[in-house]
């Protein structure tokens, strides 16, 4: 990567392209005195988003060259819509060094794109470098995570002091980075991506619709063997859950269930899939147990646990397999 890379910004937009347009502001202005440009991709909203997106951008005067309108034409879900965005390149036809993934809901602060391309730029060993994220109320968000396990599993649902610590280094939250330094993963809504890496291991799984997909990229680069890096200079506002509508949900959606299914049977095999499940089961078995004995009313979504066994159980006509170099 040379001195100056090129970075190119992808803003996936669903349904909120006044929110996707502030996103795209906020890194039109963090790339002045870098190479690069913005590409807003609309994953098929169908409610007016694209020609909304196409005015603002005519609205602010940003030229073509700078700041590209696509639409994606069906919605996939996240990864499709960010890979249908890659794929366009920079918005004058070049191939990036970088590609920059920014939410519709993020605003990046001050400094945020370029502390990513400089720290990618000190770091050859890292090919993904995530920022530090924090509400509009203030709160950090949690977005520096280990790695899925069954262990990991059972402890999220036991939610038991003594298991807890037990298992205290297979926790899929990490404490609060105070440094930068390498992840196992973080989240998607403020990612920068070495083109390189892609082209070696391909671009975001689209059998994932939504969740999942950004960990089981991390763990590709990882098996390709490059890092991904939390980096605490780089900061971004993030509302989160907008096109979603997360935290609104009365139980997951079968999505969700099927995203975690697809990264487990992926990357441990069927069988590690079932103990992942059956581990689950056990600690939120667990949960009730201590609940029952305690007199307190156990909490989660309704129909959790039956949704997630159905989910298992049922046939996967097309197994998942890990092949090096592709999703």
């Amino acid at each position: 990567m040379n001195g100056n890379p090129s970075v190119q910004v992808v803003v996936l937009n669903w349904r909120t392209p006044e929110m996707s347009l502030q996103a795209a502001e906020s890194a039109m202005r963090e790339l002045q005195g870098l190479d690069g440009g913005v590409t807003i991709v609309d994953n098929d909203s169908g409610d007016g988003s694209f020609e909304a997106l196409q005015a603002g951008v005519a609205a602010r005067g940003w030229p073509a060259d700078r700041v590209a309108v696509v639409q994606s034409g069906w919605n996939g879900g996240y990864g499709a819509g960010n890979n249908h965005g890659i794929r366009q390149g920079l918005p004058d036809g070049r191939r990036p060094d970088l590609v920059y993934l920014l939410n519709s809901d993020a605003i990046a602060q001050p400094g945020a794109i370029r502390a990513l391309v400089d720290y990618l730029g000190a770091h050859p060993e890292a090919g993904i470098a995530c920022s530090r994220l924090r509400g509009t109320d203030d709160v950090p968000h949690s977005t520096a995570f280990r790695f899925p396990s069954a262990a990991a599993e059972f402890e999220s649902e036991s939610r038991t002091g003594p298991i807890s610590r037990l298992l205290r280094r297979k926790i899929v939250a990490l404490p609060q980075p105070e440094t930068s330094g390498r992840v196992d993963w973080s989240a998607g809504a403020s990612m920068m991506i070495r083109m390189d890496v892609l082209d070696r291991i391909g671009l975001f799984d689209e059998g994932f619709f939504l969740y999942y997909e950004e960990t089981d990229l991390c763990r590709r680069a990882a098996l390709a063997g490059w890092q991904t890096h939390y980096v605490v200079e780089s900061l971004v506002l993030h509302i989160g859950s907008v096109s979603t509508g997360m935290k609104e949900w009365k139980r997951a959606p079968d999505y969700w269930y099927d995203s975690r299914r697809r990264y487990f049977e992926k990357h441990h095999g069927r069988s590690g899939a079932l103990w992942a499940t059956i581990a689950h089961l056990g600690g939120a078995g667990l949960f009730r147990l201590r609940c029952l004995l305690s007199g307190r009313r156990p909490d989660g979504p309704k129909g959790h646990l039956s949704h997630l066994t159905r989910h298992a159980l049922r046939s996967q006509p097309k197994p998942v397999h890990v092949e090096k170099g592709k999703p």
